[in-house]
């Protein structure tokens, strides 16, 4: 059975990194855009990123472009705008794409795992997917919720640390 341990991405870098890293950890993966209206979800993912990495929870923030191109097209811009706006300190990668025929085999696997109301198609910015501490999806997240919304998944899916 494949888990998201399966998967490789890049780094803001270009490096690439396994998800393999992130094993035992609970996961929140998140497309994001720096000029979208939902972007001030980023203050609310910081916060809920300080209150519980250190019971091993980790977001994993994607930049997509594919929504209205509400992302910078330079990768440090889009970082430096989210540590400098909203203090991000939780990991950013490269840009993606979540949708289409260059779509992320990640997001492919995301979208089979929890599919989405009328469609798997990741509808916008800030869809958001939790992981377990096996690397597997357990909920998905429309744009529209908001960061502390899923406090009380996120502390089920932590556990007794």
């Amino acid at each position: 059975m494949r888990t998201i341990y399966d998967y490789t991405v890049k780094m803001s870098d270009g490096k690439e990194k396994s998800l393999r890293d992130y094993v035992g950890k609970t996961l929140l993966i998140v497309n994001t855009a720096s000029k979208c209206g939902f972007t001030p979800q980023f203050e609310g993912l910081q916060t809920l990123y300080e209150k519980y990495k250190d019971r091993g929870f980790v977001i994993l923030g994607f930049p997509c472009d594919q929504f209205k191109q509400q992302e910078f097209d330079n990768i440090e811009e889009t970082i430096q705008f989210c540590q400098i706006n909203y203090g991000v300190s939780f990991p950013m990668f490269a840009k993606i794409d979540v949708n289409g025929e260059n779509e992320h085999p990640l997001y492919t696997y995301l979208k089979e795992q929890q599919k989405g109301v009328f469609s798997n198609a990741i509808k916008w910015n800030f869809t958001k997917f939790l992981v377990d501490k096996n690397g597997l999806v357990v909920e998905r997240y429309s744009p529209t919720t908001k960061p502390d919304q899923m406090e009380e998944d996120i502390v089920k899916y932590l556990g007794d640390f």
